[in-house]
């Protein structure tokens, strides 16, 4: 059993961690706070501003204080994560780490690893940004040796609006950036305010191949972080690979 901190901006999709947390075979938590988010929007200033140090820093001290000590902590944002670029966003793990005095990592880095772990060296990405968030989204994979054969953008700019997307819309998104790239060896959705977590099973038989969701990757790698990377059914392929 383990206790895994997440820091999730702003409101959108913060229910998945509940709804997982019921699907975990081992009494593992996944306590959640909410961090300052002054502007909601898929824009790099402001990106960039949720993503601050001191931001997370004071998520990580809430987030102790609120939950008792922690196994992990992931900093469950995406684009507040990948627009600093590879060595930006190292950086700021290992801040966040330092901070939080426990493994740490973010989803950006959650994905990277969760194309290890399944041997995915192709994608397909399906996001729900403009399309140069979504660009910079690419150019991380690609630094990390993962090849984007299609990007999708759908050109949503506040993730309160992603958050209202229904589970139709979600499931058509990703067969519809699996239809662009076959040849693909997963389907990617990179934005956490997306709801995903009750329907992962569905995405992957929908798709016929993996999908990996954001909420999904960042739980995914807090439980490997903090030594609880277990078989675990109902969320996915990826948790079937522990």
């Amino acid at each position: 059993m383990s206790t895994v901190g997440i820091l999730y901006p702003g409101y959108s999709a913060e229910d998945d961690y509940p709804r997982a947390e019921k699907l975990l075979t081992d009494g593992s938590r996944l306590p959640l706070v909410h961090t300052e988010m002054r502007v909601d929007a898929h824009r790099t200033d402001a990106l960039i501003d949720i993503g601050g140090d001191d931001v997370l820093a004071e998520g990580a001290r809430r987030v102790a204080e609120e939950a008792g000590p922690l196994d992990a902590i992931v900093w469950a944002c995406t684009s507040g994560s990948f627009i600093f670029g590879p060595e930006g966003a190292a950086r700021q793990v290992a801040e966040l780490e330092r901070a939080a005095g426990v493994p740490a990592s973010s989803t950006s880095f959650a994905f990277v690893d969760a194309c290890r772990r399944l041997g995915v060296s192709t994608v397909a990405v399906g996001a729900t940004y403009p399309p140069d968030v979504a660009g910079a989204f690419v150019q991380f994979l690609t630094h990390h040796e993962i090849s984007v054969l299609t990007v999708s953008a759908r050109d949503i700019i506040t993730a309160a609006e992603v958050g209202t997307l229904p589970t139709a819309t979600v499931l058509d998104f990703a067969e519809a950036v699996s239809s662009d790239a076959p040849q693909a060896d997963a389907v990617l959705l990179p934005d956490t305010a997306l709801h995903t977590v009750e329907i992962l099973d569905a995405l992957d038989a929908r798709v016929g191949k993996p999908v990996l969701t954001a909420n999904q990757v960042s739980i995914w790698q807090g439980l490997r972080l903090a030594g609880s990377d277990i078989d675990r059914p109902g969320l996915g392929a990826l948790f079937r690979k522990g």
